[in-house]
C-alpha cells in the first residue's frame, strides 16, 4: 500500500524508514554509481531528510520499503536550486504550485506494479495540493523507467557533473493518465483516494498550510 509520511513521523514506521534508506544507499551508491554518502547503517541520506521533507512509499506485505519519493516545495531549499542552477542557466525554480521531487528508488526486485503505484501517488499530491508540475534532477538512465511509467520529464536543462551526465526536468500528470497507470498499479482511485486521506485526514488544517507554504 502507499503511505504518504513527512520525515518527522518516520519514526512511528522504522522497518519502513530504515530498509528504504538502505535501499536507496543500494540503488544509488552501488547501482548508479552516484558520489552520494552511506553511514555506518549503510543507509543513504543527505541534508534534504533533515528539511522535513514528505516521502511517497510503498510498503510492501512484508512491512519494508517496495519504493519512494521525497518531496520539498520549491519555496524552500531544494536540491535543483542548491546545487544544480547550472543546468537551468542559472534560473532558479521557485513557486508554491512546483514542489521538487527526489530519490525516486525502487527495492531490488521490486513489483513491476511499484513504478506506477508511486506515479499514481505523486498523481495525487498534484491534484489534492493543487500543483502544477514537479522538478527534479534526474539520472538520464532513469528515462526509460519514466517512459515506462508514462511519465516523462520536459528535459530543461542537461549537462555532465562531476564526470556523470545529468538532467533537470519538469513533470506533470494529466486526469487521462490516471486510468492507465492505475491499471498498471493494480488499484483504483478510489483506493488511491482513500490511502491519501487517510494519511492526512487527522491533520488537515496542518497540511493545507505546509502545501502553500
Amino acid at each position: 500500500m502507499l503511505h504518504y509520511i513527512y520525515a518527522d513521523d518516520l519514526h512511528f514506521f522504522p522497518l519502513m524508514r530504515d530498509t528504504m534508506f538502505r535501499d536507496r544507499a543500494d540503488q544509488f551508491k552501488r547501482r548508479l554509481g552516484w558520489a552520494v554518502s552511506v553511514n555506518e547503517r549503510g543507509e543513504e541520506r543527505d541534508e534534504y531528510d533533515d528539511m522535513n521533507p514528505l516521502y511517497v512509499i510503498w510498503q510492501k506485505a512484508d512491512g519494508t520499503h517496495g519504493g519512494s519519493m521525497r518531496f520539498l516545495p520549491t519555496t524552500g531549499d531544494t536540491m535543483v536550486n542548491d546545487h544544480f542552477s547550472h543546468l537551468t542557466d542559472g534560473v532558479k525554480i521557485v513557486s508554491p504550485l512546483i514542489w521538487e521531487c527526489t530519490r525516486f528508488c525502487l527495492a531490488p526486485k521490486a513489483d513491476r506494479r511499484v513504478a506506477a503505484a508511486l506515479t499514481v501517488a505523486a498523481g495525487e499530491l498534484m491534484d489534492e495540493f493543487k500543483l502544477e508540475h514537479f522538478v527534479g534532477v534526474f539520472d538520464p538512465r532513469m528515462e526509460r523507467i519514466y517512459r515506462l511509467m508514462g511519465l516523462s520529464p520536459e528535459v530543461i536543462g542537461r549537462a555532465s557533473h562531476d564526470g556523470e551526465d545529468i538532467g533537470v526536468g519538469l513533470w506533470e500528470m494529466h486526469a487521462d493518465a490516471f486510468g492507465p497507470t492505475l491499471e498498471k498499479a493494480g488499484i483504483d482511485r478510489a483506493m488511491s483516494k482513500m490511502w491519501f486521506r487517510a494519511a492526512f485526514e487527522h491533520a488537515r488544517p496542518y497540511l493545507d498550510e505546509r502545501a502553500i507554504a
